[in-house]
């Protein structure tokens, strides 16, 4: 979008605000230089999308004074933005929230499992509800217009994010939970491992997590996912939804479960929708009961 009334540039003073990382005290911002560049061995390949065109071009001006960014294209609008992201599979996007049509949210609610996951930073003259819901620091963003030195800032915390594809794959997962949030109540995004591909899956698609050892999988109806974080990490993040304990080994939907098979009295078997079954420990019989008292 475009700078002020009063004519403004759009490279100037910017109030710091959600970083995935915190800055470092010791970074500088030189001519054309800042300490932290030339950590890469390959620069990220970056994608700019804004509907303005002046944006664009003091955007990539900008970013091309940077050693660890190359700019690979452009994008004028939502549309054209997805295609270049599935067309060009880009490290890192400067995303614009307010694009006529297809706006930024519309971009990331596009992005499917299993596609390409880039590193976004959302770019905004100004928007109350993204602010207040980016409070938990999903993702980074800057805020028009937008000063060299928060760049340099929002480029270090790429570079160091960089190679590090479940931290990525998080970061998208609440980006699309925002995104795609119905009058503000996120949506569930479970992030799944398939051998070198992270996944985004809807939480209704999830019929359980099942920890074996060091490894968590998660269970749907016909396939099984090496999941990013432990079991207590995801029982917490699904906490007040419809995910259940039933074991220290076990956390199940209870929207999938079909059949509670009493094995004593207080041990029970619950079968899931896929016909896997799990047995409730001792400990966790109080949740089949509340099963039961519907």
């Amino acid at each position: 979008m475009r700078g002020n009334s009063a004519g403004c540039p759009l490279i100037g003073d910017l109030r710091p605000f959600v970083s995935i990382m915190q800055p470092h005290a010791s970074q500088s911002w030189g001519p054309g230089q800042t300490t932290w560049q030339g950590l890469l061995a390959v620069a990220l390949k970056t994608l700019i999308v804004d509907d303005e065109p002046i944006a664009r071009k003091v955007l990539r001006e900008e970013l091309e004074q940077i050693d660890d960014i190359e700019v690979i294209g452009e994008a004028a609008d939502g549309d054209s933005a997805v295609a270049a992201i599935r067309d060009s599979s880009p490290d890192l996007v400067f995303l614009d929230l307010q694009m006529p049509g297809l706006g930024g949210f519309d971009v990331i609610r596009k992005l499917q499992p299993g596609e390409h996951m880039p590193m976004i930073v959302i770019v905004t003259a100004w928007d109350q509800y993204a602010i207040q819901a980016f409070e938990a620091g999903a993702i980074d963003y800057l805020l028009k217009p937008i000063g060299q030195e928060r760049l340099a800032q929002a480029v270090e915390r790429a570079v160091k994010l960089s190679g590090r594809p479940a931290e990525i794959a998080q970061q998208l997962a609440k980006v699309k939970e925002l995104a795609e949030a119905p009058s503000g109540h996120p949506v569930r995004r479970i992030v799944a491992k398939s051998g070198d591909e992270y996944l985004l899956l809807n939480a209704d698609e999830v019929f359980a997590f099942e920890a074996d050892g060091d490894l968590v999988w998660i269970v749907t109806a016909k396939k099984r996912y090496l999941a990013t974080q432990s079991l207590k990490v995801i029982q917490e993040k699904l906490r007040n939804t419809n995910f259940r304990r039933i074991h220290r080994n076990a956390l199940v939907n209870i929207d999938h479960v079909r059949k509670m098979s009493s094995m004593s009295s207080q041990r029970w078997l619950l079968t899931l929708a896929n016909n896997q079954e799990f047995i409730v420990s001792k400990r966790q019989a109080h949740t089949v009961r509340q099963l039961l008292s519907w």
